[in-house]
């Protein structure tokens, strides 16, 4: 019994010793994860390994103890966390006591030296031990990269669990690491010594008196010069070293009477990159370093970035010279001075501006504008600065102005002037007689006032930037100032011709008056009112289009400045009011009057969005009004009237339901709730109650044998029902629903019948999850059916289909797919097929006025990929398999949902799917090759590799489409020709003879737009494979 248990006990010990065999004697290296493999389920302890490597570890040949020491340190990296503390003492000893061996002994040794710093049971002491014995016993710099790599990895594993032993060392810790760091050049190793470095000092680990030392194992790597080699597995970038770096230059301030010689010396190189690196450095030193740090250095400091932001031929140079004077100003602002001390701040900005102020009286204004970038910088980084520089160049500025006179001039120093009272926002002031431009407040607004008034456009325009920013200094304008504001506001957006200047008076009308509506309201909007009605005249008589051009400004202006919402409770029925003179014939008025209205009602709609009191307000008070209207106009009458008639226009009714839509989709459910119990009655049960004048001569009912008229109006339900949020509930929804889909599929008005479609798919796709939905989709789906087997209705139940379709997709509807593949059916159709195939873009792209995301809609993301995932395969089949005939609507189909997937989906399925947009392109329908030109501009810039496959093919289509008919196709042509030249150049050469000569004739071509591109194209074409191209 006793023999076989020892062999039993022995059976195990022989495999672990034929393992070491194979390993350390055989060369293998697969023994050692089986070993460790054995050792992690319990078959062996790693005294067990260590017992049967023996001989191996006490072996006279070097190579041999190096294989016996590896193959103890890949078990030790595979089951550190399996060690005792005694066995792990043990170990460390041994290791320890190894680091004397022979070199090839080394590599090995470290590694398992690495596997025992990663052990928790580690016990006190140990970890200085092991560090000291590298530090005395190891060369580090003689080693390969991936084992000096394997030293910085036991350092910081022991900075990371076993800090305050390290921190006991003291200094001995950091002047060890300088040996081991000293002459390191590998870019991966130097990633990880920059980071303990950082770690040294952010955690404050004892310097002593090898701060200077410290400073120069790193800053000699200063500024970085790496570039990485192609192809490059370990993917480290150049920039990765310089962040890295960075961030050990400036993580203290002691390292500021060695780095800020150093930087000052790199930013005054000819050498772009060291000046660029120095200056973020020095921005990013500025954040940790104070006065003393900074004092000494100062006016080398300033001189340099003084040179670099006055004579750089680069503008990242300029502007990081700026970014470091503005840090440089904010370090010195934010330093706490003793009551002794010297004011740096005060001094620092008196050099700057002794040598910058003389450059922005000199007659010929050649530094003028570098200086003011200088001083401005300074200037932004702190109130107090701000306040000594602007004190001291604002009086010299305003001098300026008036000494010059012209136009140009003027309207760069009121620039100038611009950018300092830019940063005075900046500052709040409590003490309203703090406030540094209050004793300019007179002398600014007399200049800016002049600069209205000047003939020069570019000069009216920054004046009036000007005048907003001054009207955004809290207190400082006075009534009277604010009067004087408002009538050359009121001048700029009536009187002056230029678009660009009352355009910008409209915006700047628009930003005061949201800080001064009481101003506006007494000033402005009385002479709006005036310009209306004075409008309305002019319109009534039919004056000439000028006048009539200054009433459609009123109009913007009244949007405009909408931006309080006192001021829309004035300028809302002043809107709606004129609406209502139009309609009651007052006013001779066509669809272009009116749609500026609704325009401009739709504008002060926006505005009102982020206000819930004033979306309320608009809400109940302009919808009742514009739905009024639209019941009045549709009305029956004994003599029929142009101008009832003009609103039942369809381009009145959309921008009406842009109105109406905008008004309703930042409702609160609440407030929706309470508005949607009156609108849907007024449209099921003719309930008219709640509008404005709603003496009607008959009653409203567009969908019980409406007229054609009031059918229109289903458009306005459709922009209310749709706008409105998911959670609140419809009354009588059921009736709606059913209602709607009758009136989709009657054929007498198709405006009528594809609103209503619209509207029920709206409705459709918020509706939950449940039996009534499955209800309302099978009648969509019966109606359908029925109404594409009828011949009258065919065409309003494929438009019915469209919308069902989409509204389903959009929510990953289960039934999405059967509607899809009916659609998709519809495409062999010869009545409906290039229908059916322009409807994949309605699919595909998005709505303004139902199924929005502003709407509330139900609108998943990736809906289009996977609507490409689901269906292409399916159209790529149809148009092998389709007659010839029927081929160009499927692949107009395609191409649509192509043109609107985005493009990092499309590249992968390219190679496949690129033959037939190249077939698409010889198909004679113009939309279809729009379409595709549109979705291979893209592709031929992110895919070059695949396309130049096709080069040729791409050559041959795009010169053909280049003399297309349509306007639209030659000029995407011709950009597909710019975008070849992106391709691999050896690749396009051949042609280059040919492409040049084709492209000679777009240069003629009768269309300006056409002529440019083919000028755009043929020059790349010229230059392709020219030296520098």
């Amino acid at each position: 019994m006793a023999a076989a248990a020892a062999l039993e006990a022995a059976a195990p010990t022989g495999a672990l010793w034929g393992l070491v065999q194979d390993f350390v004697m055989g060369q293998q290296e697969g023994p050692a994860d089986q070993v460790a493999a054995d050792v992690k389920s319990g078959s062996y302890t790693v005294l067990q390994v260590v017992e049967a490597l023996g001989s191996s570890l006490e072996s006279p040949e070097p190579r041999t103890r190096a294989r016996g020491i590896q193959l103890l340190s890949q078990v030790l990296l595979q089951c550190y966390s399996l060690l005792l503390e005694k066995e792990v003492v043990h170990l460390i000893l041994f290791y320890e006591n190894r680091l004397k061996d022979h070199h090839l002994v080394i590599p090995s040794v470290l590694q398992g030296l690495r596997a025992l710093s990663l052990c928790v049971a580690l016990p006190p002491g140990l970890a200085v031990s092991v560090l000291k014995a590298i530090f005395q016993e190891v060369h580090v710099q003689s080693l390969l990269q991936v084992d000096r790599h394997t030293v910085y990895s036991i350092i910081t594993n022991f900075m990371r669990t076993r800090e305050e032993e390290l921190k006991g060392l003291g200094a001995d810790f950091t002047f060890g690491f300088i040996q081991v760091m000293d002459g390191e050049k590998d870019p991966r190793n130097l990633l990880v010594a920059f980071r303990i470095v950082h770690d040294l000092i952010s955690r404050d680990y004892s310097l002593g008196p090898f701060v200077e030392e410290l400073f120069e194992v790193t800053s000699c790597y200063f500024p970085i010069d790496f570039t990485p080699p192609p192809n490059d597995p370990h993917g480290i970038q150049r920039e990765d070293l310089i962040l890295s770096l960075r961030a050990v230059l400036a993580s203290t301030p002691r390292f500021a009477e060695f780095l800020l010689p150093l930087l000052i010396e790199k930013v005054d190189s000819e050498i772009l990159s060291a000046k660029l690196d120095s200056l973020q450095t020095l921005n990013a030193c500025c954040a940790v370093y104070g006065q003393k740090e900074l004092k000494d250095f100062l006016p080398s400091l300033w001189a340099s970035i003084r040179r670099e932001v006055f004579q750089t031929a680069s503008e990242r140079v300029e502007t990081e010279g700026l970014a470091a004077l503005l840090s440089l100003t904010t370090c010195l602002s934010c330093s706490v001075l003793r009551a002794d001390a010297e004011d740096l701040l005060d001094s620092f900005l008196s050099n700057i501006l002794q040598d910058c102020r003389h450059h922005l009286c000199e007659p010929d204004m050649k530094l003028v504008w570098p200086s003011a970038k200088l001083l401005q910088a300074a200037a932004g980084a702190s109130a107090r600065a701000c306040d000594h520089i602007t004190s001291s160049v604002l009086p010299l500025l305003l001098d300026q102005f008036h000494k010059h006179s012209q136009s140009n001039q003027r309207r760069t120093i009121l620039e100038m002037i611009l950018g300092f009272l830019k940063l005075q926002q900046k500052w709040s002031y409590e003490d309203k007689d703090e406030r540094p431009l209050s004793g300019f407040k007179d002398q600014l607004c007399s200049l800016v006032f002049m600069a209205l008034t000047d003939p020069s456009i570019q000069l009216q325009l920054v004046g009036i930037r000007t005048l907003t920013v001054l009207g955004a200094q809290p207190g400082l304008l006075s009534s009277g100032d604010l009067e004087l504001v408002v009538g050359h506001l009121y001048r700029l957006s009536f009187l002056e011709e230029d678009s660009q200047s009352w355009l910008a008076a409209l915006e700047a009308s628009g930003a005061l008056a949201a800080l001064y509506p009481v101003a506006f309201s007494s000033h402005l909007i009385p002479k709006l009112a005036e310009e209306l009605h004075r409008g309305e005249s002019d319109l009534a008589r039919g004056d000439e289009p000028t006048k009539c051009s200054q009433h459609l400004r009123c109009l913007q202006a009244l949007s405009a400045v909408s931006t309080h919402p006192s001021i829309v409770k004035e300028t809302l029925p002043l809107l709606l009011q004129h609406l209502w003179q139009v309609n009651k014939g007052n006013v001779v008025a066509g669809s272009t009057e009116v749609i500026a209205i609704c325009q401009s009602l739709q504008q002060v709609a926006e505005k009102c969005q982020q206000d819930p009191e004033s979306c309320w307000y608009f809400h109940e008070t302009a919808v009742p009004c514009l739905l009024a209207l639209s019941v009045q106009a549709s009305m029956p009458e004994k003599e029929p009237s142009v101008l009832r008639k003009v609103l039942l226009e369809e381009e009145v009714l959309a921008a009406m339901v842009s109105v109406i839509g905008t008004a309703t989709t930042h409702l609160s459910p609440e407030l929706a709730a309470q508005s949607v119990t009156r609108i849907v009655p007024l449209f099921l049960d003719g309930n008219t109650s709640f509008l404005p004048e709603n003496s009607f001569p008959s009653r409203f009912q567009p969908f019980q044998d409406g007229s054609s008229g009031q059918r229109r109006l289903i458009a306005l339900l459709m922009a209310f029902v749709c706008s409105l949020p998911r959670n609140v509930e419809i009354p009588q929804l059921n009736q709606l629903m059913r209602e709607l889909l009758e009136l989709s599929c009657c054929h007498g008005c198709p405006f009528s019948s594809t609103a209503a479609a619209k509207c029920f798919a709206g409705l459709l796709n918020k509706h939950p999850a449940g039996q009534q939905l499955d209800e309302f989709l099978q009648l969509a789906v019966d109606t359908v059916e029925n109404g594409l087997g009828s011949k009258p209705s065919r065409s309003q139940a494929f438009t019915l289909l469209l919308w069902v379709t989409k509204a389903l997709v959009l929510r990953y509807h289960p039934l999405s797919s059967c509607l899809t593949a009916q659609l998709m059916g519809l495409l062999s159709d010869p009545e409906l097929g290039p229908a059916a195939a322009d409807g994949f873009s309605l699919l595909m792209s998005d709505c303004t006025d139902v199924l929005t995301r502003a709407g509330h809609a139900d609108v998943r993301i990736m809906f289009r990929q996977r609507f490409f995932t689901d269906n292409v395969p399916a159209l790529v089949q149809g148009f092998h398999t389709a007659p010839q005939d029927v081929k160009p609507n499927y692949l107009k189909g395609l191409s649509h949902v192509l043109n609107r997937l985005p493009k990092p989906v499309l590249l992968p399925e390219l190679p496949t799917l690129l033959s037939l947009l190249l077939e698409a392109l010889s198909c004679p329908d113009s939309v279809v090759q729009l379409s595709t030109l549109s979705c291979l501009q893209p592709l031929l810039l992110e895919a070059p590799q695949v396309m130049s496959l096709h080069v040729e093919t791409l050559v041959t289509k795009f010169l053909n489409l280049s003399s297309s008919p349509s306007m639209a196709v030659r000029i995407a042509a011709l950009q597909c020709m710019h975008a070849l030249t992106h391709l691999p150049t050896p690749v396009l050469l051949p042609y280059k003879p040919q492409v040049i000569r084709a492209l000679a004739k777009p240069l003629d071509d009768k269309k300006r737009l056409v002529r440019k591109e083919a000028v755009s194209a043929r020059g790349e074409w010229f230059l392709l494979g020219s030296p520098g191209s």
